[in-house]
Formats: C-alpha cells, structure tokens, sequence
C-alpha cells in the first residue's frame, strides 16, 4: 500500500506518529502485535482497510518430543 500511494516510511512513520523503525518491523511482518489506534491511523493516512495491510498465517503445528 506504500508503494501505491508513493509514501515513504519515515512519511508513514510522521503522519502516523510512530517510528520509522517500528514501521519497518510492520513491514517485515516481524512485529508480535499492533494496537487497533495504529493500525487505524496506518489505514487513514494509506486510505486503505486493515485487509489490505494484514492477513492471517497459521502458525506450524507444535512437536512434541515424547521421549520414546
């Protein structure tokens, strides 16, 4: 959506009102969470729905060792 609306990410991070470099953990899909007030501000200042920037990846099934 950045590059769509040609926005950099020291841009995003001002209108937004959050660091670059935590822009850039969004945008490597590295952060653990997101609060609601960030990711709605991040769709106002792109003009895009929370769809457009996130989306849901199962996590891998865990293992188990049982000790056989």
């Amino acid at each position: 959506m950045m590059a769509k609306r040609n926005m950099t990410t020291g841009r995003l991070a001002k209108l937004v009102g959050i660091t670059p470099a935590n822009i850039s953990i969004l945008k490597n899909g590295k952060a653990k969470a997101i609060r609601f007030s960030t990711l709605a501000k991040i769709c106002e200042v792109l003009d895009c729905q929370p769809g457009d920037l996130i989306r849901y990846v199962a996590d891998e099934p865990a293992t188990t060792d049982q000790g056989d």
